[in-house]
């Protein structure tokens, strides 16, 4: 068992500690335009060596400390996830973690799809809750024109159908919208995934790293992408299931599902941000667009004791005051450096 802190661990603007993602690796087998562009990410970009990723070892033993701060969910990102030899083994430490209540902690991972056919059924085996899939585009050329790759859009589309058939659902599928790129396919998106069981969620393009060539007026609106649905299909608006949850949820009128949007540009949430990030090689992030994280990778490695390392996770937390989103919202959020989301995850 970890040491448990007795006080909820909160921040300077009152935000619990209660998700965590993990990045467990910072390489892609795409090359999408606003994660991994090409440009940047070539043939001779430095990916990490094996030596600085985070055993699975070492990662189930930090999972241990955040959990018994509070922590309700874990979510695997990347870097695809699915790269990483023995993905489900991962899966398999994780879902043996509880929390202080005793209750399960959900296992959750977020994938671009094109492995998920073949890796899906070992990963439901080894104890993932569910799945989100990253899908940009239905058609070929707006698939390959977000993902930069070669890889037929019907791979993804095959790894979808195969999570949703084993049941790691509800299967979320994420639109990255880009301006002039592919917010054509945003009314064909949501009425491929209607009627699927399949929740489908809209994201306005972010300004995440510094390779991506972020540009404002390449942001669809939240409202806009809502508009041009609601002029094929009648919505209504439904609660967020939990208090921080990002997206914000609406119902097809007729009972053909759920949609979500996610407006971190344009309707900054901040406030009810709970996630902590921890990047492929151990560093403890506390915003997507931090610029910095507290190294925990050396203090685990140099025999730092448990309760040692929980004390120094929530000392980080506490001194937590991260707002990015609405600062630059405000006028004045902007940074000339951020972390790539390839390597905090997303």
């Amino acid at each position: 068992m970890s040491p448990v802190i007795d006080a909820p661990v909160v921040d300077v603007m009152g935000r619990p500690l209660r998700d965590l993602r993990i990045s467990v690796t910072d390489r892609c087998n795409l090359r999408c335009t606003y994660c991994m562009p090409r440009a940047v990410f070539d043939e001779n970009h430095s990916f990490l060596p094996r030596a600085e990723l985070l055993s699975f070892e070492e990662i189930e033993r930090l999972a241990r400390q955040f959990v018994g701060l509070g922590v309700r969910k874990i979510r695997l990102t990347g870097g695809e996830p699915l790269l990483r030899r023995g993905i489900e083994q991962l899966v398999e430490r994780l879902a043996r973690l509880q929390t202080t209540a005793g209750a399960p902690v959900e296992i959750a991972l977020t994938t671009n799809g094109v492995l998920l056919a073949k890796k899906a059924q070992a990963l439901k085996d080894a104890g993932l809750t569910r799945i989100t899939v990253s899908l940009d585009g239905l058609s070929e050329a707006t698939f390959r024109r977000m993902s930069d790759t070669d890889t037929p859009v019907q791979t993804v589309l095959d790894g979808i159908a195969e999570a949703q058939r084993l049941g790691l659902a509800p299967v979320k599928v994420n639109m990255v919208v880009r301006r002039g790129v592919n917010d054509h396919e945003i009314v064909a998106m949501a009425g491929h995934f209607r009627n699927s069981g399949m929740v489908l969620r809209f994201i306005e393009y972010m300004d995440v790293g510094c390779s991506n060539g972020w540009r404002m007026d390449e942001v669809v609106p939240a409202r806009e992408m809502l508009d041009r649905v609601a002029a094929r299909y009648s919505l209504r608006p439904v609660d967020p299931n939990y208090v921080g949850e990002v997206a914000e949820r609406w119902l097809y009128a007729d009972g053909g599902g759920e949609i979500g949007v996610i407006a971190s540009v344009t309707q900054a949430f901040c406030h009810e941000c709970t996630r902590a990030r921890l990047s492929t090689d151990g560093r403890l992030y506390t915003c997507l667009f931090a610029t910095d994280g507290l190294d925990l990778r050396a203090p685990l490695r140099g025999g730092m004791s448990e309760g040692e390392l929980v004390e120094s996770i929530a000392a980080c937390w506490r001194r937590r005051g991260d707002r990015y989103s609405q600062l630059r919202h405000a006028g004045g959020g902007i940074v000339a450096q951020k972390i790539e989301m390839s390597y905090i995850g997303g």
